[in-house]
């Protein structure tokens, strides 16, 4: 009994056997799972908490977990005053900004290289290693040991081995190691600006009735602002021309206008809360591609984007129109460059402020109220709801709580007609005497004039 059951018993398990490997191997996961003994979750809990901070902003959980999961990572943290209180301010609030998530993420990759290094590792001589950081691949960091100092980089080791995992170790530097492409971006930033102040000298004269210059512009120095004003530079509108159609503006493009309006709808949608408002320039509109012309041209814009939430108000009588869209993107779009700085210290000094729109001749007013800017008039008005969204030099996105509409125009009603009182003319006082004689004889029937 116990011989046939033991028999059976070693058949089930070869049909077993047999039926697994006749089975189709699953595919491996692109990345293990993290547990919780990683260098990654030691990283989010240690006192490091700028860096954890930053490597969260970035978006990098997901390509720290892939660099894991393949080798072990040495991260090189910055204490935290170095990037609280040592760290330049503008430098900081240009990582920061939401157009500029890549250099930020190429800035914390720089810190960490794919191997594993301890402090027994150093050598007086400098060994050179290759970052996460693709953009940097040409730039390695130098590791070396001097005066009985830890070195990388330009940087100080302040605590060896702080933090040790089985997938990687973390040290402790006393500062921000900057790779060479994100110093360019920053400095290509500041000269975007210094190039976009460039002040116009002269106005040459334009024709009233083709709106054309009269006589050729005298030549102006490249990069400077355009001698058209923006209106005549604008395509006709949708009625007319349903395609972007090309303005009169020259050949020699300045500014590459197409990138920097991509980059501003890209970063709409990295904010968060303005899907709808990149949605209507990028596929209802061709706004997004009149933007980029006039830019290159060397004009400035600032845009006053609704978030989702006001644009879901819309109802469907607002935008069954012809043309119905682009006329209301068209009353968001000023064509001046205003940061939440120049608005607000310009409602505070004049009170109410009227921007011009590229939806002629409609002016968007704007007012001080709760601390804020305030546009437009009564149920249309909106505030300034996140400031700054993406500021270039060249363009101005600034995010509002509504959808603004013109003030509808009222027509007085017409007068009715006065009617015309015919006076009888007036007989004079000799007039009068010589009727009153005549009529005492009886003669006063040959005169019309005393009838």
């Amino acid at each position: 009994m116990d011989s046939q059951i033991y028999g059976l018993s070693l058949a089930f398990l070869a049909l077993l056997a047999t039926t697994a490997s006749a089975l189709p191997a699953k595919p491996a996961s692109s990345a293990a799972q993290i547990n919780s003994n990683s260098v990654l979750v030691a990283l989010l809990d240690s006192h490091y908490t700028e860096l954890s901070e930053l490597v969260e902003k970035a978006l990098l959980l997901q390509t720290l977990e892939d660099a894991v999961a393949n080798h072990n990572i040495s991260i090189f943290a910055p204490r935290n005053e170095a990037l609280e209180r040592d760290l330049d301010p503008e430098f900081k609030q240009f990582l920061l900004e939401p157009r500029n998530l890549k250099s930020l993420q190429n800035l914390l990759l720089f810190h960490m290289i794919p191997t594993r290094i301890q402090s027994n590792h150093w050598r007086n001589k400098p060994v050179h290693h290759s970052s996460l950081c693709r953009d940097a691949a040409g730039e390695l960091i130098p590791i070396h040991e001097k005066n009985g100092e830890k070195i990388v980089g330009t940087a100080r080791v302040i605590k060896s081995d702080d933090i040790v995992r089985p997938d990687g170790i973390i040290h402790g530097i006393e500062k921000l190691l900057i790779p060479k492409s994100v110093q360019h971006e920053f400095n290509s930033r500041r000269s975007l600006r210094a190039t976009s102040a460039v002040i116009p000298e002269g106005a040459p004269e334009v024709d009233p009735r083709t709106h054309r210059l009269k006589k050729s512009a005298p030549p102006a120095p490249a990069g400077s602002p355009p001698a058209l004003p923006i209106f005549d530079a604008l395509a006709p509108g949708p009625s007319l021309a349903p395609a972007p159609a090309p303005g009169p503006g020259g050949p020699h493009h300045h500014f590459d206008g197409e990138s920097q309006v991509k980059d501003f709808i890209q970063t709409l949608l990295h904010y968060g809360g303005y899907n709808e408002m990149a949605d209507i320039l990028v596929n209802l509109t061709s706004l997004a591609t009149e933007m980029g012309r006039l830019v290159s041209e060397g004009y400035v814009l600032t845009v006053l984007a609704p978030n989702d939430e006001a644009m879901a108000k819309l109802t469907t009588d607002q935008l069954s129109e012809p043309g119905a869209p682009e006329q209301i993107m068209y009353y968001h779009l000023i064509p001046e460059y205003q940061t939440e700085e120049s608005m607000y210290n310009s409602v505070r000094r004049f009170g109410k402020v009227k921007y011009d729109t590229l939806r002629l001749p409609h002016k968007v007013v704007a007012e001080e109220a709760d601390g804020s800017v305030k546009f437009g008039h009564g149920e249309s008005s909106a505030y300034l709801f996140d400031p700054d969204i993406y500021t270039d030099g060249r363009i101005s996105v600034q995010g509002i709580d509504g959808v603004l509409f013109p003030a509808e125009e009222t027509v007085a009603p017409k007068a009715a007609p006065l009617a015309k009182i015919v006076s009888k003319p007036r007989r004079g006082k000799l007039l009068e005497l010589g009727c009153r004689m005549l009529g005492a004889v009886g003669q006063n029937h040959h005169f019309s004039t005393c009838h």
